[in-house]
Protein backbone atom coordinates (compact mmCIF):
# COMPACT_ATOMS: atom_id res chain seq x y z
CA UNK A 1 0.00 0.00 0.00
CA UNK A 2 1.28 3.44 -0.93
CA UNK A 3 2.46 5.78 1.87
CA UNK A 4 0.90 8.81 2.61
CA UNK A 5 1.81 12.18 3.65
CA UNK A 6 1.43 14.04 6.79
CA UNK A 7 1.90 18.07 7.05
CA UNK A 8 4.39 19.01 9.62
CA UNK A 9 2.02 22.38 10.82
CA UNK A 10 -0.55 22.01 13.13
CA UNK A 11 -4.38 21.19 11.60
CA UNK A 12 -7.54 22.99 13.04
CA UNK A 13 -7.78 20.93 15.60
CA UNK A 14 -4.12 21.85 17.04
CA UNK A 15 -2.61 18.66 16.78
CA UNK A 16 0.84 18.83 15.80
CA UNK A 17 1.87 15.87 13.47
CA UNK A 18 5.43 14.81 13.28
CA UNK A 19 5.79 15.20 9.63
CA UNK A 20 7.02 11.43 8.85
CA UNK A 21 5.14 9.53 6.43
CA UNK A 22 3.03 6.80 7.30
CA UNK A 23 2.11 3.71 5.52
CA UNK A 24 -1.70 3.47 4.56
CA UNK A 25 -2.10 0.51 6.60
CA UNK A 26 -1.39 2.76 9.70
CA UNK A 27 -3.35 5.88 8.21
CA UNK A 28 -6.75 3.03 8.26
CA UNK A 29 -5.70 2.14 11.36
CA UNK A 30 -6.07 5.75 12.70
CA UNK A 31 -9.19 6.32 10.70
CA UNK A 32 -10.96 2.82 12.38
CA UNK A 33 -9.75 3.98 15.91
CA UNK A 34 -11.50 7.02 15.15
CA UNK A 35 -14.50 5.81 13.41
CA UNK A 36 -15.11 2.87 15.73
CA UNK A 37 -14.08 4.22 18.95
CA UNK A 38 -16.96 3.43 21.52
CA UNK A 39 -18.99 6.52 23.09
CA UNK A 40 -19.60 7.29 26.41
CA UNK A 41 -23.31 5.31 27.29
CA UNK A 42 -21.53 2.32 25.14
CA UNK A 43 -18.72 2.37 27.40
CA UNK A 44 -20.34 2.89 30.71
CA UNK A 45 -23.04 -0.18 29.44
CA UNK A 46 -20.02 -2.17 28.91
CA UNK A 47 -18.73 -1.49 32.29
CA UNK A 48 -22.43 -2.21 33.84
CA UNK A 49 -22.36 -5.13 32.17
CA UNK A 50 -19.22 -6.35 33.53
CA UNK A 51 -20.38 -5.51 36.89
CA UNK A 52 -23.45 -7.26 37.10
CA UNK A 53 -21.87 -10.74 35.07
CA UNK A 54 -18.96 -9.89 37.72
CA UNK A 55 -21.50 -10.25 41.23
CA UNK A 56 -24.52 -11.34 39.98
CA UNK A 57 -24.96 -13.69 42.98
CA UNK A 58 -25.34 -10.91 45.33
CA UNK A 59 -26.79 -8.87 42.85
CA UNK A 60 -29.73 -11.63 42.87
CA UNK A 61 -30.27 -11.98 46.49
CA UNK A 62 -30.34 -8.63 46.89
CA UNK A 63 -33.28 -7.83 44.22
CA UNK A 64 -34.81 -11.34 45.64
CA UNK A 65 -35.01 -9.67 49.21
CA UNK A 66 -36.04 -6.27 47.86
CA UNK A 67 -39.02 -7.75 45.60
CA UNK A 68 -40.06 -10.39 48.35
CA UNK A 69 -40.08 -6.76 51.52
CA UNK A 70 -41.99 -4.85 48.81
CA UNK A 71 -44.56 -7.56 48.18
CA UNK A 72 -45.12 -7.54 52.67
CA UNK A 73 -45.44 -4.17 52.25
CA UNK A 74 -47.63 -3.50 49.52
CA UNK A 75 -50.53 -6.46 51.37
CA UNK A 76 -49.40 -6.00 54.88
CA UNK A 77 -52.28 -4.38 57.04
CA UNK A 78 -52.16 -1.92 59.70
CA UNK A 79 -53.70 -4.10 62.32
CA UNK A 80 -51.55 -6.78 61.91
CA UNK A 81 -50.50 -8.73 64.57
CA UNK A 82 -46.90 -8.03 66.31
CA UNK A 83 -45.95 -12.11 65.41
CA UNK A 84 -46.77 -11.51 61.41
CA UNK A 85 -44.71 -8.88 61.35
CA UNK A 86 -41.32 -11.03 62.47
CA UNK A 87 -42.44 -13.96 60.61
CA UNK A 88 -42.54 -12.16 57.45
CA UNK A 89 -39.35 -10.33 58.11
CA UNK A 90 -37.57 -13.91 58.86
CA UNK A 91 -38.62 -15.00 55.22
CA UNK A 92 -37.37 -12.01 53.28
CA UNK A 93 -34.50 -11.75 55.33
CA UNK A 94 -33.80 -15.39 55.02
CA UNK A 95 -33.41 -15.37 51.04
CA UNK A 96 -30.12 -14.28 51.45
CA UNK A 97 -28.95 -18.13 51.94
CA UNK A 98 -31.08 -19.25 49.39
CA UNK A 99 -28.60 -20.49 47.08
CA UNK A 100 -26.03 -22.14 49.44
CA UNK A 101 -29.15 -24.12 52.17
CA UNK A 102 -32.74 -23.47 49.65
CA UNK A 103 -34.31 -26.14 51.65
CA UNK A 104 -33.64 -24.71 55.11
CA UNK A 105 -34.88 -21.21 53.33
CA UNK A 106 -37.73 -22.63 52.50
CA UNK A 107 -38.83 -24.01 55.78
CA UNK A 108 -37.81 -20.35 57.32
CA UNK A 109 -40.57 -19.25 54.38
CA UNK A 110 -42.84 -21.13 55.81
CA UNK A 111 -44.10 -19.97 59.04
CA UNK A 112 -44.09 -16.25 57.30
CA UNK A 113 -46.17 -17.78 54.42
CA UNK A 114 -49.17 -19.42 56.38
CA UNK A 115 -49.12 -16.56 58.82
CA UNK A 116 -48.24 -13.86 57.58
CA UNK A 117 -47.93 -11.97 54.47
CA UNK A 118 -44.97 -13.13 52.99
CA UNK A 119 -46.05 -15.20 49.75
CA UNK A 120 -43.73 -14.14 47.43
CA UNK A 121 -40.46 -14.56 49.71
CA UNK A 122 -42.23 -18.25 49.68
CA UNK A 123 -42.45 -18.73 45.80
CA UNK A 124 -39.02 -17.56 45.50
CA UNK A 125 -37.57 -20.14 48.15
CA UNK A 126 -39.33 -22.99 45.80
CA UNK A 127 -38.22 -21.84 42.62
CA UNK A 128 -34.45 -22.00 43.98
CA UNK A 129 -35.36 -25.07 46.27
CA UNK A 130 -36.08 -27.01 42.60
CA UNK A 131 -33.42 -25.09 40.48
CA UNK A 132 -30.94 -26.03 42.92
CA UNK A 133 -31.87 -29.81 43.40
CA UNK A 134 -33.94 -30.07 40.53
CA UNK A 135 -36.59 -32.69 41.05
CA UNK A 136 -36.07 -35.16 44.39
CA UNK A 137 -37.57 -35.39 47.63
CA UNK A 138 -36.98 -32.18 48.91
CA UNK A 139 -38.12 -29.94 45.96
CA UNK A 140 -41.26 -32.40 46.35
CA UNK A 141 -42.12 -31.46 50.30
CA UNK A 142 -40.98 -28.08 49.46
CA UNK A 143 -43.91 -27.70 46.47
CA UNK A 144 -46.26 -29.46 48.93
CA UNK A 145 -45.55 -27.13 52.13
CA UNK A 146 -45.94 -24.07 49.66
CA UNK A 147 -49.37 -25.39 48.58
CA UNK A 148 -50.70 -26.09 51.99
CA UNK A 149 -49.81 -22.23 53.31
CA UNK A 150 -51.59 -21.05 49.99
CA UNK A 151 -54.76 -23.02 50.66
CA UNK A 152 -54.99 -22.88 54.87
CA UNK A 153 -55.83 -19.55 55.76
CA UNK A 154 -54.62 -18.26 59.11
CA UNK A 155 -56.55 -18.24 61.48
CA UNK A 156 -57.41 -21.65 61.46
CA UNK A 157 -61.22 -20.23 62.52
CA UNK A 158 -61.50 -18.60 59.74
CA UNK A 159 -60.44 -21.26 57.36
CA UNK A 160 -62.72 -23.92 59.14
CA UNK A 161 -65.62 -21.73 58.60
CA UNK A 162 -65.77 -21.67 54.48
CA UNK A 163 -67.60 -23.26 52.76
CA UNK A 164 -66.53 -26.07 49.83
CA UNK A 165 -66.52 -23.50 46.96
CA UNK A 166 -64.35 -21.47 48.98
CA UNK A 167 -61.87 -24.01 49.35
CA UNK A 168 -62.24 -25.55 46.83
CA UNK A 169 -61.17 -22.44 45.08
CA UNK A 170 -58.14 -22.10 47.68
CA UNK A 171 -57.20 -25.45 46.28
CA UNK A 172 -56.66 -24.14 42.95
CA UNK A 173 -54.91 -21.40 43.68
CA UNK A 174 -52.87 -22.74 46.01
CA UNK A 175 -51.52 -25.25 43.11
CA UNK A 176 -50.96 -22.51 40.58
CA UNK A 177 -48.96 -20.56 43.23
CA UNK A 178 -46.87 -23.78 44.26
CA UNK A 179 -46.24 -24.89 40.66
CA UNK A 180 -45.32 -21.54 39.08
CA UNK A 181 -41.73 -21.22 41.04
CA UNK A 182 -41.54 -25.10 41.07
CA UNK A 183 -42.13 -25.45 36.63
CA UNK A 184 -39.88 -22.34 36.26
CA UNK A 185 -36.95 -23.76 38.58
CA UNK A 186 -37.28 -26.75 36.55
CA UNK A 187 -37.17 -25.20 33.60
CA UNK A 188 -34.25 -23.99 34.57
CA UNK A 189 -32.20 -26.73 35.64
CA UNK A 190 -33.60 -28.90 32.09
CA UNK A 191 -32.23 -25.92 30.08
CA UNK A 192 -28.45 -26.21 32.40
CA UNK A 193 -28.81 -30.03 31.76
CA UNK A 194 -29.77 -30.00 28.19
CA UNK A 195 -26.66 -27.35 27.78
CA UNK A 196 -24.79 -29.70 29.26
CA UNK A 197 -24.61 -32.90 27.41
CA UNK A 198 -25.11 -30.76 24.21
CA UNK A 199 -21.66 -29.28 25.29
CA UNK A 200 -20.77 -32.86 25.85
CA UNK A 201 -21.95 -34.35 22.43
CA UNK A 202 -20.07 -31.56 20.61
CA UNK A 203 -17.07 -32.76 22.37
CA UNK A 204 -17.17 -36.05 21.56
CA UNK A 205 -17.93 -35.24 18.45
CA UNK A 206 -14.89 -33.30 17.79
CA UNK A 207 -12.71 -36.36 19.41
CA UNK A 208 -14.12 -38.64 17.14
CA UNK A 209 -13.45 -36.30 14.31
CA UNK A 210 -9.65 -36.36 15.49
CA UNK A 211 -9.53 -39.71 15.94
CA UNK A 212 -10.82 -40.37 12.10
CA UNK A 213 -8.24 -37.66 11.35
CA UNK A 214 -5.31 -39.32 12.94
CA UNK A 215 -6.24 -42.61 11.50
CA UNK A 216 -6.38 -41.33 8.04
CA UNK A 217 -3.22 -39.56 8.40
CA UNK A 218 -1.73 -43.03 10.24
CA UNK A 219 -3.12 -44.35 6.87
CA UNK A 220 -1.62 -42.03 4.64
CA UNK A 221 2.13 -42.32 6.33
CA UNK A 222 1.70 -46.26 6.00
CA UNK A 223 1.30 -45.14 1.90
CA UNK A 224 3.81 -43.22 1.91
CA UNK A 225 6.41 -45.16 3.66
CA UNK A 226 5.55 -47.94 1.37
CA UNK A 227 6.04 -45.83 -1.60
CA UNK A 228 9.60 -44.54 -0.46
CA UNK A 229 10.13 -48.05 0.32
CA UNK A 230 9.11 -49.93 -2.85
CA UNK A 231 10.56 -47.16 -5.18
CA UNK A 232 12.88 -44.90 -4.00
CA UNK A 233 14.96 -48.26 -2.36
CA UNK A 234 15.04 -49.48 -5.09
CA UNK A 235 16.82 -46.67 -7.26
CA UNK A 236 19.30 -46.07 -4.41
CA UNK A 237 20.01 -49.62 -4.38
CA UNK A 238 20.90 -50.10 -7.77
CA UNK A 239 22.89 -46.60 -7.82
CA UNK A 240 25.04 -48.62 -4.73
CA UNK A 241 25.57 -51.67 -7.09
CA UNK A 242 26.70 -49.71 -9.96
CA UNK A 243 28.96 -47.22 -7.88
CA UNK A 244 30.52 -50.51 -6.71
CA UNK A 245 30.67 -52.22 -10.01
CA UNK A 246 32.48 -49.45 -11.30
CA UNK A 247 34.77 -49.04 -8.63
CA UNK A 248 36.40 -52.47 -9.03
CA UNK A 249 36.46 -52.20 -12.92
CA UNK A 250 38.07 -48.71 -13.18
CA UNK A 251 41.60 -48.28 -13.41
CA UNK A 252 42.00 -44.30 -12.25
CA UNK A 253 42.38 -42.94 -8.65
CA UNK A 254 40.22 -40.57 -8.97
CA UNK A 255 37.27 -42.04 -10.89
CA UNK A 256 37.96 -45.37 -8.09
CA UNK A 257 37.83 -42.37 -5.34
CA UNK A 258 34.76 -41.05 -6.92
CA UNK A 259 33.26 -44.12 -7.68
CA UNK A 260 33.35 -45.19 -3.58
CA UNK A 261 32.24 -41.60 -2.52
CA UNK A 262 28.92 -42.46 -4.48
CA UNK A 263 28.32 -45.83 -2.56
CA UNK A 264 29.06 -44.34 0.52
CA UNK A 265 26.50 -41.82 0.10
CA UNK A 266 23.70 -44.27 -1.37
CA UNK A 267 24.53 -46.74 1.26
CA UNK A 268 24.11 -43.52 3.94
CA UNK A 269 20.81 -42.86 2.12
CA UNK A 270 19.38 -46.19 2.38
CA UNK A 271 20.14 -46.02 6.04
CA UNK A 272 18.38 -43.00 6.48
CA UNK A 273 15.79 -43.83 4.32
CA UNK A 274 14.48 -47.23 6.21
CA UNK A 275 14.84 -44.34 9.50
CA UNK A 276 12.14 -42.23 7.87
CA UNK A 277 10.25 -45.50 6.44
CA UNK A 278 10.10 -46.43 10.52
CA UNK A 279 8.88 -43.15 11.53
CA UNK A 280 6.35 -42.87 9.02
CA UNK A 281 5.31 -46.50 10.13
CA UNK A 282 4.41 -45.06 13.80
CA UNK A 283 1.85 -43.07 15.48
CA UNK A 284 4.00 -41.07 17.52
CA UNK A 285 5.84 -37.58 16.80
CA UNK A 286 9.09 -39.15 18.17
CA UNK A 287 12.65 -38.56 15.99
CA UNK A 288 14.95 -41.02 17.72
CA UNK A 289 16.38 -42.67 15.61
CA UNK A 290 17.21 -39.85 13.23
CA UNK A 291 20.23 -37.44 12.51
CA UNK A 292 21.22 -34.95 14.19
CA UNK A 293 24.12 -32.50 14.49
CA UNK A 294 26.33 -35.09 15.98
CA UNK A 295 26.62 -36.18 12.41
CA UNK A 296 27.21 -32.83 10.68
CA UNK A 297 30.96 -33.39 10.17
CA UNK A 298 30.55 -36.11 8.18
CA UNK A 299 28.22 -35.11 5.76
CA UNK A 300 29.87 -31.91 5.24
CA UNK A 301 32.65 -34.02 4.59
CA UNK A 302 30.73 -36.22 2.17
CA UNK A 303 29.14 -33.57 0.26
CA UNK A 304 31.66 -32.67 -2.18
CA UNK A 305 31.85 -29.27 -1.74
CA UNK A 306 34.62 -26.68 -0.33
CA UNK A 307 32.73 -26.12 2.94
CA UNK A 308 34.05 -24.37 6.12
CA UNK A 309 32.17 -25.60 9.15
CA UNK A 310 32.43 -23.56 12.45
CA UNK A 311 30.14 -24.71 15.69
CA UNK A 312 30.31 -22.84 18.83
CA UNK A 313 28.75 -24.34 21.30
CA UNK A 314 28.10 -27.72 23.24
CA UNK A 315 25.41 -29.24 20.47
CA UNK A 316 24.97 -32.63 22.30
CA UNK A 317 22.95 -30.53 24.85
CA UNK A 318 20.62 -29.54 22.36
CA UNK A 319 17.04 -31.16 22.29
CA UNK A 320 16.61 -34.04 19.40
CA UNK A 321 14.14 -32.41 17.64
CA UNK A 322 15.78 -29.06 17.36
CA UNK A 323 18.96 -30.93 16.74
CA UNK A 324 17.49 -33.13 14.04
CA UNK A 325 16.02 -29.84 12.24
CA UNK A 326 19.19 -27.94 12.13
CA UNK A 327 21.27 -31.27 10.65
CA UNK A 328 17.83 -30.73 7.85
CA UNK A 329 18.66 -27.30 7.18
CA UNK A 330 22.67 -27.69 6.72
CA UNK A 331 21.72 -30.53 4.55
CA UNK A 332 19.28 -28.96 2.48
CA UNK A 333 21.18 -26.03 2.17
CA UNK A 334 24.58 -27.50 0.84
CA UNK A 335 21.61 -29.57 -1.62
CA UNK A 336 20.59 -26.51 -3.17
CA UNK A 337 24.49 -25.12 -3.42
CA UNK A 338 25.44 -28.31 -5.23
CA UNK A 339 22.65 -28.04 -7.70
CA UNK A 340 22.76 -23.92 -8.60
CA UNK A 341 26.47 -23.31 -7.57
CA UNK A 342 28.50 -26.36 -6.84
CA UNK A 343 31.68 -24.18 -7.09
CA UNK A 344 31.06 -21.79 -5.01
CA UNK A 345 32.81 -21.53 -1.47
CA UNK A 346 30.51 -22.28 1.41
CA UNK A 347 30.66 -21.40 5.28
CA UNK A 348 28.60 -22.98 7.63
CA UNK A 349 27.88 -21.58 10.87
CA UNK A 350 26.04 -23.61 14.30
CA UNK A 351 25.73 -21.24 17.22
CA UNK A 352 24.30 -22.11 20.77
CA UNK A 353 22.96 -19.72 22.66
CA UNK A 354 21.55 -19.27 26.22
CA UNK A 355 18.06 -20.01 24.94
CA UNK A 356 18.61 -20.43 20.60
CA UNK A 357 20.36 -22.04 18.21
CA UNK A 358 20.92 -20.13 15.16
CA UNK A 359 21.61 -22.43 11.88
CA UNK A 360 23.59 -20.22 9.05
CA UNK A 361 24.80 -21.51 5.64
CA UNK A 362 26.39 -18.95 3.17
CA UNK A 363 27.68 -19.45 -0.12
CA UNK A 364 29.64 -16.88 -2.42
CA UNK A 365 28.69 -15.94 -5.93
CA UNK A 366 29.12 -19.09 -8.37
CA UNK A 367 32.38 -19.59 -10.13
CA UNK A 368 33.26 -20.61 -13.61
CA UNK A 369 30.47 -22.76 -16.12
CA UNK A 370 27.22 -23.26 -14.49
CA UNK A 371 26.36 -27.36 -14.69
CA UNK A 372 23.08 -28.35 -16.26
CA UNK A 373 20.27 -27.66 -13.61
CA UNK A 374 19.15 -30.48 -11.57
CA UNK A 375 15.76 -31.39 -10.61
CA UNK A 376 13.78 -29.46 -8.24
CA UNK A 377 10.68 -29.35 -7.10
CA UNK A 378 10.80 -26.33 -5.10
CA UNK A 379 9.89 -27.30 -1.94
CA UNK A 380 13.10 -27.57 -0.21
CA UNK A 381 13.39 -23.81 1.43
CA UNK A 382 9.33 -24.20 2.07
CA UNK A 383 9.77 -27.34 4.30
CA UNK A 384 13.07 -25.40 5.91
CA UNK A 385 10.64 -23.09 6.99
CA UNK A 386 7.67 -24.77 7.77
CA UNK A 387 9.77 -27.42 9.81
CA UNK A 388 11.77 -24.12 11.73
CA UNK A 389 8.03 -22.41 12.76
CA UNK A 390 6.28 -25.93 14.29
CA UNK A 391 9.49 -25.74 16.41
CA UNK A 392 8.58 -22.04 17.35
CA UNK A 393 11.72 -20.50 15.35
CA UNK A 394 12.11 -18.84 11.76
CA UNK A 395 14.03 -19.48 8.33
CA UNK A 396 15.06 -16.98 6.24
CA UNK A 397 16.17 -17.38 2.74
CA UNK A 398 17.60 -14.33 0.88
CA UNK A 399 20.56 -13.25 -2.21
CA UNK A 400 23.69 -11.94 -0.78
CA UNK A 401 25.38 -8.83 -1.37
CA UNK A 402 28.20 -10.55 -2.98
CA UNK A 403 26.14 -12.44 -5.35
CA UNK A 404 25.81 -15.23 -2.88
CA UNK A 405 22.85 -16.79 -1.24
CA UNK A 406 22.27 -17.35 2.37
CA UNK A 407 19.58 -19.51 4.58
CA UNK A 408 19.45 -18.49 8.00
CA UNK A 409 17.23 -20.38 10.92
CA UNK A 410 16.94 -19.72 14.45
CA UNK A 411 14.87 -22.44 17.11
CA UNK A 412 14.42 -21.96 20.64
CA UNK A 413 16.15 -24.42 22.67
CA UNK A 414 13.60 -24.64 25.15
CA UNK A 415 10.63 -26.75 23.81
CA UNK A 416 7.52 -27.59 26.24
CA UNK A 417 7.50 -31.38 27.38
CA UNK A 418 10.95 -31.93 25.53
CA UNK A 419 13.72 -32.24 28.12
CA UNK A 420 17.47 -31.13 27.07
CA UNK A 421 19.59 -34.64 26.41
CA UNK A 422 22.93 -34.21 28.92
CA UNK A 423 26.14 -34.26 27.64
CA UNK A 424 28.20 -37.55 27.97
CA UNK A 425 30.61 -37.84 31.11
CA UNK A 426 34.04 -37.83 29.71
CA UNK A 427 36.66 -39.46 32.20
Amino acid sequence: MSEVGVPTQRDNDDRIWTGQPMSGAQAADIVSTVVHRPGPLAELRDRGSRFVRRHSGPLSDVGAIALALLDVLLVFPKDAELYSHILSGVACLALVLRRRYPFLVLLATVPGYLAGWSQLAGMIALYSLAKKKAWNWQTMAGAVLMMLCAFIIWPLSEFVGLDWRHQLLNLLWAVINAGMPLALGLLVTTRKELVRRLTELAATRERKQQLQAQAIRAEERTRLAREMHDVVSHQVTLIAMQAGALKMTVTDADSREIANTIRRLSTKTLEELRQLVGVLRTTSDDDDGLTDLTDLRRMVSDCGLAVTLNVDGDIESIPRPVSAAAYRTVQEALTNVGKHAPSAAVSVLVQVGEDELEVRVRNGRPRGQRTPALPSGGHGLVGLTERAELLGGSCHAEPSRDGGFVVTSRFPLALPGVPAPQAPQHA
